[in-house]
C-alpha cells in the first residue's frame, strides 16, 4: 500500500507562520508536522509515499529529500500552482499507480493506525470520520449503522481529513485543471459508493497558528 500526504497549499489559514515556510515544515513537539506523518506511515508498513508540493516547495524538497532519513521512499508530485486536493491528486495518480492508497491531509494529526483502512467492494473511498470538533460542530456526513456515509441525516460527524481513496475517485478528471475533493466525495456518498470509519481516538486539525501553539504545548509536556 502507498500513502499520499497533501502538502501543496499556501497555508493561509496558518499565515504568518506560512509566508516563509511551508506548512507542512511548521514544528510541534520538535520535530514538523510531516515528520510525525512519515514516522506513523513507517510504523505501519507503508514506505512508499506520494507529496504534492508548490508552496515553497524546494524547501520542503531539501528538508525531506527521498526519505531515506525516515526509513521512507518518497515520491514528489509538483504543481506549478496549488491543483486543490482532487486535482492534486489526479496529478500523483502515475506515482500512486492503480491500487487503494492512504490519502492525509498535512495539517491534521492522528495516531490511527492506517492499515485499519478498507474498501467494501465497489466503493471508491472510506472516510475517517471523527467526533465534531468545537470549530466544525455542524459536521460532514451522516454515518449510519453500517458504516455507510450520507449528506443528509442526524448525527454528523467531521471528516478527519484520513482516507483510504480508490484511485478511480479522480481518474476521470483532466490533468492540471485545478478541482476540489468534497463535490467528488459527495456525489460519490450520493451513490452509496463511500464508507465510513468512526475513530475515537486521539485526532487533531492544527491548521491554525493558534491551534498549533496548543498542539506543540501538548506535545511537548
Amino acid at each position: 500500500m502507498k500513502a499520499m500526504i497533501l502538502a501543496a497549499g499556501f497555508g493561509r489559514r496558518m499565515r504568518p507562520l506560512t509566508e516563509h515556510t511551508p506548512k507542512p515544515l511548521l514544528k510541534a513537539g520538535g520535530r514538523p508536522l510531516i515528520v510525525h506523518h512519515l514516522e506513523r506511515l513507517r510504523r505501519a508498513g507503508i514506505t512508499e509515499v506520494v507529496i504534492n508540493v508548490s508552496h515553497l516547495a524546494e524547501q520542503l524538497i531539501a528538508a525531506l529529500g527521498d526519505g531515506e532519513t525516515y526509513g521512507i521512499h518518497i515520491h514528489w508530485s509538483r504543481e506549478a500552482s496549488p491543483l486543490e486536493t482532487a486535482g492534486g491528486i489526479r496529478r500523483a495518480l502515475p506515482l500512486l499507480g492503480e491500487a487503494p492508497f492512504v490519502l492525509i491531509n498535512g495539517d491534521v494529526w492522528c495516531d490511527l493506525e492506517p492499515t485499519r483502512l478498507t474498501l467494501a467492494s465497489g466503493d471508491l473511498a472510506q472516510l475517517v470520520m471523527v467526533d465534531n470538533p468545537l470549530q466544525h460542530r455542524e459536521g460532514d456526513f451522516h454515518l449510519d449503522a453500517h458504516n455507510r456515509l450520507h449528506t443528509e441525516g442526524i448525527p454528523k460527524l467531521t471528516y478527519a481529513g484520513l482516507a483510504l481513496i480508490d484511485p478511480a475517485l479522480v481518474a476521470h478528471l483532466t490533468d492540471g485543471k485545478p478541482c476540489r475533493l468534497a463535490p467528488l466525495l459527495t456525489e460519490a456518498i450520493q451513490q452509496n459508493r463511500i464508507g465510513g470509519y468512526h475513530y475515537r481516538g486521539d485526532w487533531d486539525d492544527i491548521g491554525t497558528p493558534d491551534r498549533l501553539a496548543r498542539f506543540d504545548a501538548r506535545l511537548s509536556r
